[in-house]
């Protein structure tokens, strides 16, 4: 199992990596693009949905996000990427935070159409997030999901080592409160250190940690990176919740040894545009001598 995990890992990493290499902006788009389609086939699944009708789910939100992205193409077609990525956020905080409080019993008593819809909205947005990071420069896209990646790092390790009090039994009984103040701790630990990296050397435009600061201070960014974390907790349990909603272990078994790929990016989602929405909110800030571009 390790070997496959690990095995998968890299080969994906080599391909995002040469997707991101490749001269232009359409091949990592593309690339990224299958990967979330994917996952809007295992929502499908995973939502009552029969495998061909989570086979045209998935095209239909690959068509629709292709046009999207290609009409926001020009930098002045943008503006209204800003209030999306920020609803987006809001509808995380408030909607997730209610569908964890009601449990898994009630997801399947929404109605399905709803269901399969947010999903593909939700969706939509992550991956719209996501590509128009890279216009920020590759340095800022990797700072923000190396946030997420170091949030369920040092959350699973503080969670094994001092884990006493349970998060959300009934969604993910491994998940804990000491779990969860880790994953903080590392995130402010990795905002410190990448900082420090923005300004020891000149990197393809600032990371999302030194916007923060540049236009908060670390009186104001240090909450704004708590609240990513808290995002991040809510994406996880979120697809938790909808997995034993289903009945199922994982999203699918598409990524040998990781399960399916929204068993991967569930606590991105809510992540990617959040963020989004405060590299816009900072974007007149400027980093201690870096100018935001």
């Amino acid at each position: 199992m390790l070997r496959q995990r690990v095995v998968t890992a890299v080969v994906l990493v080599a391909i995002m990596f040469a997707a991101l290499a490749a001269p232009g902006r359409w091949p990592f788009a593309l690339v990224s693009l299958v990967l979330f389609a994917a996952g809007a086939w295992e929502w499908g699944r995973l939502n009552a949905a029969s495998n061909a009708l989570a086979v045209a789910m998935a095209l239909v939100f690959a068509l629709v996000a292709i046009a999207i992205y290609a009409g926001g193409a020009e930098p002045a077609r943008r503006a209204w990427l800003g209030p999306l990525w920020g609803v987006t956020a809001v509808v995380w905080l408030v909607g997730g935070a209610w569908a964890l409080r009601r449990g898994p019993s009630a997801w399947p008593h929404w109605p399905v159409m709803l269901r399969r819809l947010l999903g593909l909205l939700l969706l939509a947005s992550a991956w719209l997030a996501l590509v128009h990071s890279r216009t920020l420069g590759i340095n800022f896209m990797l700072s923000m999901l190396c946030l997420v990646w170091m949030a369920d790092i040092a959350a699973y390790f503080g969670g094994r080592a001092l884990g006493r009090r349970k998060l959300a039994p009934s969604i993910s009984p491994g998940k804990s409160w000491e779990g969860v103040w880790s994953g903080v701790a590392g995130v402010l630990l990795l905002a410190a250190l990448w900082i420090a990296l923005d300004r020891a050397y000149a990197l393809d435009g600032p990371s999302l940690y030194s916007r923060l600061l540049g236009a908060l201070g670390w009186a104001l960014a240090a909450p704004m990176l708590l609240a990513l974390c808290a995002l991040s907790v809510v994406g996880d349990l979120f697809e938790s919740l909808v997995k034993r909603a289903a009945g199922a272990k994982d999203s699918s078994r598409l990524l040998p040894g990781h399960g399916g790929v929204l068993d991967r990016v569930d606590a991105l989602l809510p992540v990617m545009p959040a963020a989004m929405a405060l590299a816009a909110w900072s974007q007149s800030g400027v980093t201690a001598g870096l100018p935001l571009r």
